[in-house]
């Protein structure tokens, strides 16, 4: 061994006999956290796309920050991979420097700099969640749909007030209240739009909770849905509604035309959905090919490992992010709630003919939540299928979603 090796062993030993032993343990538990995440991602007990990149850079970004505190890395707030707040100060000037400097530095700031911290990134998985969604399922039973998809936006509403009695904002409260839609690429968009020196905690306890929903929700359903009521079978339409490409098509175009009008703030989401759709029926495979699969896992796993190297925990442990572990648990509680509110609302209607399991999916976690209603009614009954109306709610859900960010971004200021 060398002496700057020695040296290096040593410094390493003082500086973490002098670190904060909370800080110390709580990087420790995220590390443990990040290890069980990838964990039960390769279980497929979480969302595996997401949960593994996430928790490889949860536990590794916690282990590198083990003996330093990256708050005074560069002066700013950072990590050995990048600095969420480069360039936030108002001179323009010195954010540019800034950013020149520490994009030569951090191997991720580039990435983060260009399509995470623009919102470029939910636009770009937007584009390819569209290229998976039948909207078919949607315009063959609309109403069933919107019921239930207006039911799971329970959360969004009501984390907004509760979320102000917390000291926030009303922009702020809004952008923690969009979690409720459990549609992570919104999230995004919303909080950078309305709450920007929110954007980093909130992006990054949406998606936790987003993918640990997969292994929540199925308790939450079990237990607000007697066994008799989730073996439920949907009797089959009486007139099977066939919709051709064309229709699916003219759908997905005047949605778009007409929602970017009513709500131009929103716009990018908007037209990044439909434009999926419409790529997805218009016939051209070399597109389609292109946006769910390159564009959509490319995506998705830089959002992810992103999203882990933000699992900091400087971050994380901040008192004022604390209340946002709170809110967003709320808002996915409720969201789930009023979803199986609006499936017992479809199920009176319907005469006791439809199963309430299905408003799960209402809440637009696309397709997770309707896999979840899917596989529960399955195993309750295993000749019961009722993913074609999960997909309808979790497609709604998504448009429902994207409409309250646009109304919150247009109209709290």
């Amino acid at each position: 061994m060398t002496f700057d090796m020695l040296l290096s062993t040593f410094q390493g030993v003082e500086a973490l006999m002098h670190s904060d032993p909370q800080m110390i343990a709580a990087r420790l538990g995220l590390i443990v956290l990040g290890v069980v995440l990838i964990y039960l991602g390769k279980k497929e007990v979480l969302e595996p796309m997401l949960m593994i990149p996430m928790g490889l850079g949860m536990a590794t970004i916690n282990a590198s920050v083990m003996l330093f505190d990256p708050l005074n890395l560069h002066g700013g707030l950072g990590t050995l991979f990048l600095e969420a707040q480069a360039g936030a100060t108002p001179d323009a000037a010195k954010n540019a420097a800034e950013l020149m400097f520490i994009m030569g530095i951090d191997w991720l700031q580039p990435i983060y700099t260009f399509t995470f911290s623009n919102g470029l990134i939910a636009c770009l998985v937007f584009m390819g969640i569209g290229s998976l969604l039948d909207v078919g399922f949607l315009m063959a039973r609309p109403f069933t749909s919107i019921i239930i998809a207006l039911f799971a936006e329970l959360g969004t509403v009501l984390t907004l007030p509760i979320a102000t009695l917390f000291g926030y904002t009303a922009k702020q409260a809004a952008a923690i209240a969009i979690v409720g839609g459990a549609d992570g690429p919104m999230v995004l968009f919303t909080s950078l739009k309305l709450a920007p020196e929110l954007f980093v905690p909130i992006a990054v306890v949406a998606y936790l909770y987003l993918g640990l929903t997969y292994g929540g929700y199925p308790y939450m359903v079990k237990a607000l849905v007697p066994k008799k009521l989730r073996s439920i079978e949907i009797p089959p339409d009486k007139k099977q509604v066939q919709i051709s490409s064309g229709a699916k098509m003219a759908f997905a175009v005047i949605a778009c035309i007409v929602l970017c009008f009513i709500l131009p703030v929103a716009s990018p989401l908007f037209f990044s959905l439909f434009f999926g759709i419409v790529i997805r029926e218009s016939g051209l495979k070399q597109f389609h090919e292109l946006l769910s699969g390159p564009v959509l896992y490319i995506s998705t796993m830089f959002l992810g490992l992103l999203l882990g190297i933000l699992c900091e925990a400087n971050t994380i442990f901040d008192p004022k992010v604390l209340p946002l572990l709170l809110l967003g648990m709320l808002a996915l509680f409720l969201s789930g709630v009023g979803g199986i509110i609006g499936g017992y609302a479809v199920w009176a209607l319907s005469g006791g003919k439809f199963n309430p399991v299905v408003g799960i999916a209402g809440v637009s976690c696309v397709p997770t939540t309707a896999k979840i209603a899917q596989k529960i009614v399955r195993k309750d009954n295993p000749r019961a299928i009722v993913m074609q109306y999960a997909l309808g709610a979790n497609i709604f859900g998504v448009i429902t979603t994207a409409i309250i960010a646009g109304v919150f971004c247009s109209l709290i200021k």
